[in-house]
This record gives structure tokens, sequence and C-alpha cells, in this order.
């Protein structure tokens, strides 16, 4: 699914980037196992008004490094390295109350599941006023009026009325929209969209998507969308992230990656879905193997047992380090010992006929 382009200019990006997260690391720990890296390394930014997309399969790392962006990922067992920051303000290591102060003011998120995001024993008004009543200095009156007029922004019909119903009382369309009046209600610098149109059909993905334009649109804010839905990437996202295993292993303009990916697995990515412009009939091109299926990057790529372009040097470690994101032209960034490449000729350069 795919929505309209936001114009170049509706939005402003000047300035500093209102998120930095540089070199994060997540290691979950258990006693009598090997340490678990989930995020390894992982660095990006996100400046006002703009749309940046964290792309790739289950289990690659996206949502664990939003919790870890947010600071909700559990103290115990979990160590979290590297640096976020927040306006310039550092994240990692701060106290649970400085965390709390900024969740729901400055930065929030949109979590992937509504149904069990939500308090089933509150009404939702109890819900979204709680919001305005921790962060602004308003009156049970006065937020409950704001509350209202934030479900009739989100599009929910009759927000009075619904105010006073229980999240199961909702449709799963209903209460994603609750979710993101929730996080409007502050008017966040920040927000973390993790998969908000799962389970959603496509009329409703379309408003929910919609939706959140118009606030980068309106509000300036800095949006992070985590996805596997490559529509969702084409139509949304300003900038694109391709993580597997951990790590990014492709950063591009989404024009730009759409056109020519150059990471083997983001080719793979495209290559598996269907075209209309394609052959009618024509089978698809799914990537090999599954997620499980990698080797430590310290010992080279970790995609190469499912790679179709892999070579040897692909599964031994070079120079004592792991394969290095490496500039890969203006605004792209590539981790990759033999990419994907291109004829000169724009007639050849299609994403998918490079990908097989």
């Amino acid at each position: 699914m795919i929505i309209e382009d936001v114009p170049p200019d509706a939005v402003d990006r000047s300035g500093r980037p209102v998120l930095e997260v540089d070199e994060l690391t997540v290691t979950f720990r258990r006693r009598g196992e090997q340490p678990m890296r989930a995020v390894d390394g992982v660095s990006f930014a996100v400046a006002p008004g703009e749309t940046v997309g964290l792309v790739g399969e289950s289990g690659c790392g996206k949502s664990v490094t939003s919790l870890a962006v947010m600071g909700l990922l559990p103290r115990r067992g979990v160590q979290v390295g590297g640096s976020v920051r927040l306006d310039g303000r550092e994240l990692v290591g701060a106290p649970d109350r400085a965390l709390r102060e900024l969740r729901g003011a400055d930065m929030a998120m949109v979590f992937q599941d509504p149904l069990s995001s939500l308090n089933p024993t509150v009404p939702i008004g109890t819900q979204v006023t709680e919001v305005l009543l921790e962060h602004r200095d308003l009156s049970r009156k006065d937020a409950t009026a704001q509350a209202t007029d934030l479900l009739d922004r989100v599009g929910i019909p009759d927000p009075a009325r619904r105010l006073k119903e229980y999240p199961h009382q909702l449709s799963g369309g209903m209460r994603q929209r609750a979710l993101i009046a929730m996080a409007l209600a502050c008017r966040p610098r920040l927000l973390i969209a993790d998969e908000p149109t799962t389970a959603l059909d496509v009329t409703i993905q379309a408003q929910i998507l919609e939706l959140l334009r118009e606030l980068v649109v309106d509000s300036g804010t800095a949006l992070v969308m985590i996805t596997h839905d490559l529509g969702v990437v084409a139509g949304l996202c300003d900038r694109v992230h391709v993580m597997y295993s951990g790590k990014i292993i492709e950063s591009a303009d989404r024009h730009e990656l759409f056109a020519r990916p150059r990471q083997p697995y983001t080719g793979g990515l495209l290559a598996s879905v269907p075209r209309l412009d394609g052959v009618r009939g024509a089978p698809l091109h799914p990537i090999r193997g599954s997620a499980r299926d990698v080797i430590p990057w310290a010992e080279g790529c970790a995609f190469a047992p499912r790679c179709d372009h892999a070579q040897d040097d692909c599964l031994t470690e070079v120079a004592g380090s792991t394969v290095p994101l490496e500039y890969d032209g203006p605004g792209r960034e590539l981790r990759c010992r033999h990419p994907l490449e291109y004829p000169r000729s724009p007639a050849g350069a299609t994403a998918a006929g490079a990908a097989r």
C-alpha cells in the first residue's frame, strides 16, 4: 500500500536532529547461557519534520532498538550501550524518573498491538487524560475536553461517548487511533510508530498513515516508522535504514533505495513483493532460508548463508573486524563486500532484476 508523497518543502529539517542514536547496542544476558546481542552498533539521526524508516524481517532488532530509545527495556538481564540523545540530552543511563518525565511529553511511542497496549479495565478517556494530567498543568475538566478533541482529531466518531468506553468496545482501527491520540496528547518532539498498521484492513491502514503524515507536516514532529511493509516505506519515509541481525546494512534516501538497492538483502526484500507492472503469472523470488540462518558478524556477513551473491570472503573475518558500514555515494551507506551492480543504461537498472 502506498500513500501520496510528502512535498519536499512541506517540512523543516534545518537545525539539530531531534534524535541522535550513536553505536547503540543491546545485549541480553541469562545465567548459564551465552550473551545475545540483539542490537549491534546501530547509528542514525532524525531531524524535525523528517520520517525515518527502520525496515527488516521479524527478529532483526527493530523493535528492541525502539524500546532502547524509549528507555523501556528492563534493567535486569539487559545491557544497553552507546548513546541516545533527544535534543542533545543523553538518555542511555538516565534515571527512571527523568525518562518518565520525557515519555509522553517530549517522546512517545505507538505500539504494535493496541489491544494489549491499552489497559482493558480502564475507560479510554481515563487513559488519554492521564497523559495530559501528568505532563500538563490542567484541571480534569480541561483534560477531558482536550481528550475529546484529540479523539476527534484522529477520526474517532462521537468522541465524547467513546471516552467512556473500554478498549474491547472499540474496533481495531479505533483502538489504534486511541493509542495515537495518547501519543499526540502533548505534541511530542519524537514519535516512534512500531508497526502501527499491523492487523488492520487496507482502508484503515491508509487512514492511520495519512494521520501520521499530517502530524509530521503540521507539527514538525520527528517520526521513526518501524515496519516490514515496503509499501508503507515507499509512501511515508524520507530516509530508510535496512536492518539485519541487529545491524544497519544499508541506508539511503527512499527513492534511491527503491530504484537501486545495493545490499542483496534489500534487493531480495524488493524482489519478493508482487509488482503491478510485472509480468502476469511470473514467480516471485523470495529470500531463501530464514532469519535464524546467520553467522556472527565477527566471522563475516551475517546474511551470507542466505545470499545468492555470497563469495568466500563473505564468510571470513577481514582485518580483525566486522564488515563495516561504508560510504556508497551521496547520502548512502552500505555494509556489503559484493553489492548489487547495475548497468549504466537506466532501462536495465531494475531492483528485481539485480536481486535475481
